[in-house]
């Protein structure tokens, strides 16, 4: 397995954060609350992640979600500490997200403001009692599908997190896509299918988002969840920000 590194400028395997148009990809974020980062993780680091399923050392847990009623699949959270890239993808990719986060609760009206480093994000989460690492990495195989739901985890959450996709569409599996659904009120809700290929990054809304009307700004319900898929096998890594109860 090739090194993954730490940092998160210039690392084997991954594309330095500073390369990516923020001001576009927030703006992406305001209008649809998802945007799409290509080319995040090269083909070979996807592969060297996706390939440390199989083993045991390095997680917390494992999921296996038809026994919860979150679909059929399978997942499983790292321990503390994180793989070097994973670690590198969390600290690196949230300062740029932390100024949106602190935007929307400006416009909601909240008080809750976001420190400008993971480490001390970290530190108010794990003061709470939510001390569980929740990055995660996740496999499904032919039929399997995730049901829509929030990462929340806990009272303090970080509104925005990160999915990678580590397999290729049309070569590795088919169908599995992955599906946002926004809830306006007194509106049925909006379903956005977001087309990924290996190795690009989503960045979409955890819970909620603010939109502006006529009336003023108001909340939004975002969910997210993966489709059927239709053969192969897909994994998937995911970044949220805050630590779990």
């Amino acid at each position: 397995m090739e090194d993954l590194g730490s940092g998160d400028a210039g690392i084997d395997g991954m594309t330095s954060i500073d390369a990516y148009d923020w001001q576009t990809i927030s703006g992406e974020l305001d209008a649809y609350g998802s945007a799409v980062l290509p080319g995040l993780l090269t083909p070979r680091a996807c592969v060297d992640l996706s390939s440390l399923y199989a083993r045991d050392q390095g997680f917390r847990s494992r999921v296996i979600m038809g026994r919860h009623g979150f679909g059929m699949g399978e997942y499983k959270y790292w321990a503390y500490p994180l793989p070097p890239l994973v670690q590198a993808l969390r600290t690196g990719l949230y300062p740029r997200l932390a100024s949106l986060a602190n935007r929307w609760n400006q416009r909601l009206g909240e008080n809750v403001r976001y420190p400008d480093s993971h480490a001390d994000f970290l530190a108010l989460c794990h003061q709470g009692g939510q001390v569980r690492p929740t990055p995660l990495l996740l496999r499904y195989g032919q039929g399997d599908y995730n049901c829509l739901h929030q990462d929340l985890y806990g009272e303090r959450v970080f509104p925005l997190q990160v999915a990678v996709l580590l397999s290729e569409p049309g070569r590795d599996f088919t169908g599995g896509e992955f599906v946002i659904t926004e809830q306006r009120p007194r509106m049925q809700s909006r379903a956005d299918v977001v087309p990924l290929r290996q190795g690009d990054g989503v960045v979409f809304a955890v819970h909620h988002r603010p939109v502006s009307g006529t009336r003023g700004t108001y909340r939004v319900n975002l969910r997210h969840g993966v489709s059927r898929l239709r053969s192969g096998e897909r994994h998937t890594l995911g970044i949220i920000f805050h630590d779990a109860v």
